[in-house]
């Protein structure tokens, strides 16, 4: 008997065991991250869960008891089979949920806006403003096929799959694709921000304890998708300036050529650094003019805002290579009548002969 009970005993520990064993690949970094505005979401999911289970337990708890209670073999239970309404319990059950969805409601409105990625950091911590004049640091995203491309334009480096960024320093990424949209992501720092060709999305974060944290794409993309990941490092801000120095020191020149072929599809692909990056890279690419072979989108807008070039402009501009001057001139032109005269000579001497 005892080693039966022993037994009993064991297997019943074991699967207890079995139930707890998938919990042991799941990562808290959403709950407990290292970022302020990722501790703010942290909170709000916290706060709304406790709200709704101020409905949903007392319902299952009142479901059970109901069964056991009004069971066919409890003759104590008050058998009401013409009973229908009850002002009371009408009150209790309409108006309990009401007021948790206006709380909901009024949550989820203050946090929409004081949480929009879009919107610069107030604060380092709930604790610590941002001390005046700081200046956030700029990071130009790129969501490419199937890697991430990280622009530094203050410092002038570049790097793939490493991001990098001081502790305790507001950060304000500017994010696109290159191809087909994909979600920025980075757990301990913020919420995640989709990346979409031909557009410029925002965020605006702030890492507050130093470390390397995962980072990657949150949207399927692709056959190397699941391999799209990198690592983001908190550092100090002589770590932070020791990092862009290495990054000028072991890089290359990120050129437009050098980006078109970095733009190709590839797997797996290791951290690279470049040492400068052309000019206006980032602009180029959510304008989806890096070539330089046709006209950028912002080029496009501005002549479509005017009215349009007309059929016979259109296929002119078309058959011909455009320099970059060439493109100010005409775009000027059509988006300052007034001076038309004066854009037209100008063009006139820049244009290719036929």
């Amino acid at each position: 008997m005892y080693l039966k009970a022993s037994l009993k005993t064991s297997l019943a520990r074991l699967g207890l065991l079995s139930l707890a064993l998938p919990l042991t690949a799941c990562d808290l970094v959403v709950m407990k991250p290292s970022g302020d505005i990722a501790n703010q979401q942290a909170q709000l999911i916290v706060a709304s869960t406790l709200l709704m289970l101020l409905i949903i337990v007392p319902v299952i708890i009142l479901t059970l008891v109901f069964a056991f209670r009004y069971r066919a073999s409890n003759p104590k239970a008050t058998y009401s089979p013409d009973w229908d309404h009850s002002t009371r319990l009408e009150l209790v059950i309409w108006g309990a949920p009401l007021l948790i969805i206006i709380a909901l409601g009024a949550m989820t409105w203050i946090s929409t806006h004081k949480l929009d990625p879009f919107r610069p950091l107030e604060r380092l911590d709930a604790q610590r403003p941002i001390p005046a004049g700081t200046q956030p640091l700029l990071v130009e995203v790129v969501a490419l096929d199937w890697k991430w491309l990280f622009i530094y334009p203050e410092q002038g480096i570049a790097t793939v799959n490493e991001l990098a960024a001081p502790v305790d320093r507001p950060i304000r990424f500017k994010i696109s694709s290159s191809t087909v949209m994909n979600a920025f992501y980075v757990p301990a720092m913020a919420g995640m921000i989709y990346a979409m060709p031909g557009m410029q999305s925002q965020l605006n974060a702030v890492i507050n304890k130093p470390g390397v944290y995962d980072g990657f794409s949150a949207n399927f993309s692709g056959d190397g998708f699941s391999h799209m990941r990198f690592k983001f490092h908190g550092l100090s801000n002589d770590e932070f300036a020791a990092w862009v120095e290495r990054n000028k020191a072991d890089g290359v020149e990120l050129s437009r050529q050098a980006y078109l072929d970095l733009e190709k599809p590839s797997e797996r692909q290791p951290v690279r650094r470049f040492s400068s990056v052309a000019p206006g890279l980032f602009d180029a690419v959510v304008n989806r003019c890096v070539d330089g072979s046709k006209m950028c989108m912002g080029q496009m807008m501005a002549i479509d805002a005017q009215g349009g070039g007309g059929k016979g402009s259109i296929d002119g501009l078309a058959s011909k290579p455009w320099s970059n001057e060439q493109k100010r001139i005409f775009v000027a032109a059509l988006c300052t009548p007034d001076n038309a005269g004066q854009y037209a000579a100008q063009w006139a001497s820049t244009r290719p002969a036929n």
